[in-house]
């Protein structure tokens, strides 16, 4: 595909963009006079003629390159042919690092080379504080944590740094250049790639159109083919100027699963808003979702209970999540803590479902002697159907399984008829892990720091409430008939994609209806308890 801009009579390479900082005079010491040169007030864009290149060798991706503060003769021979002449210049080489480290400079011009179709607009919110640099250091760290930024928006393949002296007639000697040399990501871009879910596999075929409008807007068409699940959906993402993490969405989707465990099958089509933003530590995501779901028989085999429950049905449904995430990796951490709490309330902005949901997450990590690790988490969640209608067999909980309570099949814990399991109204579960190198530390510092020695300890227990009992008989209900199970098995990091687990487990407290995998289970997925 070629990258023209799209404009007739334009050319390729697009001109470099500069934006420029407010000019004051050389540095005397004083801090207001240092404020006053650094201030982003009276910015202007200009367009120069040319833009300084890297040379070969400088403008290797991911890094920084700074020359000497120090201005270059304005005659003169070259620096490689001085011979004997420059042995009257005697430089100590720690009054060089003073100077690089502990002078202070004024970033006067920041150069754009390689933009396209990206706006001005966007660009400025992600390199404001370079232009507040104080010295070199901060000017480096500062130009790397806008290259990150960059990157972060999702429309430049790629991103190099050159840090410079200013050069120019209005050239401060203290003054410095800093230029980004970025290329813009193609206007349509495809990609098919392997997921793994829990406890499930598909493949991905995407089109995206990245950077649609000029401030990082992206519109995607995906199409998924897993093992339970096939579904397609175009999206539309626009993260707000300057602040990636307030960002808004538009989905439209048609998913079509398959649920052995309960002999049904869902088709749902559906359209959804979404707005996430920050609040302090905290990350919260609301979401408005109408979806028509039918529901089916998996089987001609299928319970009555399940083929009660399908037909069609109409959700529109309000949503609430709010995540706390301290943890080193959500794969397989070594320390931190996460809390995830949802909420969903059905049926107040339309539709024939009513409910009120709610459940949570909570894990907390700590690393121990010997390169090992305690993980000890809890999960709960409980739904409460509005008006006289019950809840829905898609709308309830499932518990059981390699990713969750190890020991049972899939989702085969709690209410069940003839062999199919419906689900339950309220529910909880816990784990407590201990993870430890293999014996002997075979491939230590390579291929077998994937791999973790597993020992847990699961319990949960899953039913229907009856609600005009009153909390106290929920906490007597929840409680009661627990299933739990031990084991010790092998985990394996799939870099920060996945994890696979092969455990040994000994499942105990069974009850009646609950299917069991007594023995050798393996699990895959990202999210276990």
């Amino acid at each position: 595909m070629s990258r023209g801009r799209g404009v007739a009579g334009a050319s390729w390479p697009p001109p470099a963009r500069r934006f420029r900082g407010l000019e004051g005079t050389a540095l005397t010491g004083s801090s207001a006079t240092a404020d006053a040169s650094r201030a982003l007030t009276s910015r202007e864009l200009v367009w120069p003629g040319q833009v300084r290149k890297a040379a070969a060798g400088e403008g290797a991706m991911g890094t920084v390159h700074a020359r000497s503060l120090e201005p270059l003769p304005s005659n003169g021979p070259d620096f490689g042919a001085l011979g004997e002449e420059a042995e009257f210049v005697e430089v100590e080489p720690e009054a060089k690092q003073e100077i690089l480290e502990n002078k202070d400079v004024v970033v006067q011009h920041v150069h754009f080379d390689g933009l396209g179709r990206t706006r001005d607009d966007i660009i400025m919110c992600e390199i404001g504080d370079v232009f507040k640099a104080r010295n070199l250091i901060e000017v480096m760290r500062k130009s790397h944590e806008a290259r990150e930024k960059l990157l972060r928006l999702g429309i430049f393949r790629q991103v190099d740094v050159l840090i410079d002296t200013c050069q120019g007639d209005d050239a401060l000697p203290n003054g410095l250049d800093v230029t980004f040399e970025v290329t813009e990501l193609r206007r349509l871009t495809g990609s098919y790639n392997t997921m793994v879910g829990n406890n499930e596999g598909s493949m991905v075929l995407g089109l995206k159109l990245p950077n649609l409008l000029g401030r990082a807007e992206k519109v995607t068409f995906q199409f998924s083919y897993g093992t339970k699940e096939t579904s397609y959906g175009l999206s539309f993402f626009k993260p707000q100027p300057g602040n990636f993490e307030r960002n808004f969405s538009v989905n439209l989707y048609k998913v079509t699963g398959q649920f052995p465990w309960s002999s049904l099958r869902e088709t749902d089509r559906g359209v959804s808003t979404e707005y996430s933003f920050p609040i302090w530590k905290t990350s919260h995501t609301v979401k408005w979702e109408g979806v028509w779901r039918e529901l089916g028989c998996l089987s001609r085999t299928a319970s009555f209970a399940v083929r009660k429950e399908s037909g069609h049905s109409l959700k529109s449904s309000l949503s609430h999540a709010m995540v706390i995430d301290s943890r080193n990796s959500s794969i397989l951490p070594r320390r931190g803590a996460l809390l995830k709490v949802n909420q969903e309330l059905a049926g107040y902005t339309g539709g024939d479902v009513s409910f009120l949901k709610e459940d949570f997450e909570l894990q907390l990590n700590k690393q121990l002697v010997l390169d090992s690790v305690f993980s000890a988490s809890l999960w709960g969640g409980m739904l409460v159907p509005v008006g006289e209608k019950p809840s829905s067999i898609a709308d309830r909980f499932y518990l059981g399984g390699p990713t969750s309570v190890r020991g049972f099949s899939m989702h085969s814990i709690g209410p069940q008829s003839e062999g199919d399991y419906l689900g339950g109204e309220a529910y909880w579960a816990g784990g407590l892990h201990l993870y430890t190198p293999l014996p002997f530390r075979p491939g230590q510092g390579g291929f077998g720091e994937l791999f973790r020695t597993h020992f847990f300890l699961n319990a949960g227990n899953l039913c229907n409430l009856n609600y005009g009992d009153g909390p106290r008989a929920h906490i007597r209900q929840l409680a009661e008939r627990i299933r739990w199970s031990y084991g010790a098995g092998l985990v394996l990091r799939l870099g920060n994609i996945a994890r696979l687990e092969l455990n040994y487990c000994i499942p105990m407290g069974v009850q009646r209806g609950d299917r069991i995998c007594d023995g050798v289970q393996f699990g895959a997925g990202i999210r276990f308890l």
